[in-house]
């Protein structure tokens, strides 16, 4: 998927490229257990780091970049969000923060569609602004009242070294095995794990129409001059 052809460029590329402009980021790295994609990158000039195909949740292999990249924080954005807005991407970043640390991009659902898409997850947050539980099940259930928004997780996270460690030498929970949503492994073991609501058009490529959706898109960027395919 990460290769999937978009405009000429696959689509891993338009993720680097949009992070590359973000001042608040140090270095950006593609992380993946793929020779194919490594080669992609390296002829595109993108930095790469190979990581053990034995792992299984993008955070473990967040986890397994740290250990061999040193830094204050690690924001990881899904590389399959080709649209995904460098503005936005910078909310997740904290002034400051110590210790443990996990925080999570979410935004609110506009398309009834996209409320009972299972590939959407859905995100519920105290007042305060933490995760309370997120689920690919429409949440909350509308029993009393429809007066409420409905909101999904971005694949945009920050997380300090610590938080990583805690995630990768932590068992999955029951919930989260039958879920399988890597964040819910924060909140089964009460862990806070931080929501920002922001405003974003964005969407993760999870199938064939997702893909020709954004091929769409970004044409018509391309064309009002928006994006280029060309960066250096």
């Amino acid at each position: 998927k990460p290769l999937a052809d978009i405009c000429g460029k696959p689509m891993v590329w338009w993720v680097y490229t949009r992070l590359k402009m973000l001042k608040e980021i140090d270095e950006v790295y593609v992380a993946c257990d793929s020779p194919i994609i490594q080669k992609t990158c390296f002829d595109l000039g993108l930095k790469c780091v190979m990581t053990s195909p034995l792992i299984k949740t993008s955070t473990e292999r967040v986890y397994q970049v740290a250990r061999k990249i040193r830094a204050r924080l690690y924001v990881c954005v899904n590389g399959d969000e080709p649209l995904i807005d460098p503005g936005v991407v910078k909310k997740v970043i904290p002034a400051s923060a110590d210790g443990f640390f996990a925080s999570n991009l979410m935004t609110k659902i506009k398309s009834p569609a996209q409320v009972v898409d299972n590939t959407n997850i859905k995100v519920a947050a105290s007042p305060d602004g933490y995760a309370l539980f997120m689920s690919r099940s429409p949440i909350p259930y509308p029993k009393a009242t429809l007066d409420f928004d409905y909101y999904k997780h971005l694949g945009v996270l920050c997380y300090s070294i610590s938080a990583l460690r805690f995630f990768a030498k932590t068992p999955k929970g029951a919930i989260e095995t039958a879920e399988d949503i890597n964040e819910l492994r924060f909140i089964e073991h009460a862990k806070k794990l931080r929501m920002i609501e922001v405003e974003a058009d964005t969407l993760s490529v999870d199938t064939p129409k997702d893909l020709e959706y954004v091929r769409k898109i970004i044409a018509e960027k391309i064309k009002r001059g928006e994006l280029a395919v060309d960066v250096d």
